[in-house]
């Protein structure tokens, strides 16, 4: 079994920062990729950011490219998302999702990954 704890959401102005953090841990975490989604209110959840644990390719969606940065801590077992330039279309519940067994499997899909966090809330204000 997989545990993904998120933390460090919250509210902020726009033009702000704030950094999302995902600790993993089980027996059963494997380090394929690690992957954040998004879903605000009556839409449905989209990606916003991976990484590879091999190599730490990345990948973003277009949306938050050059606004966001996700990073890993390979000691911890930990996955960032530094999000910068916040902006009022960034607020949504944001989700930590662990890749499964199958590596390489692309990323910006909801179903190459087998565990999900609880979720952390963003609120950008205008």
């Amino acid at each position: 079994q997989v545990r993904l704890v998120e933390s460090g959401g919250g509210l902020v102005q726009a033009g702000g920062s704030l950094r999302l953090s995902c600790a993993a841990s089980g027996h059963m975490f494997i380090k394929t990729h690690m992957g954040w989604f998004r879903q605000a209110p009556g839409k449905g959840r989209e990606f916003v950011a991976g990484i590879r644990w091999s190599g730490g390719i990345t990948d973003y969606a277009d949306s938050v490219k050059g606004r966001f940065a996700i990073s890993r801590d390979d000691a911890s077992n930990t996955v960032y998302l530094q999000m910068n330039d916040l902006k009022p279309e960034d607020t949504a519940t944001y989700y930590c999702a662990g890749g499964g067994s199958i590596p390489y499997s692309p990323m910006r899909l909801q179903g190459s990954y087998d565990s999900w966090g609880q979720g952390t809330q963003v609120t950008v204000s205008s």
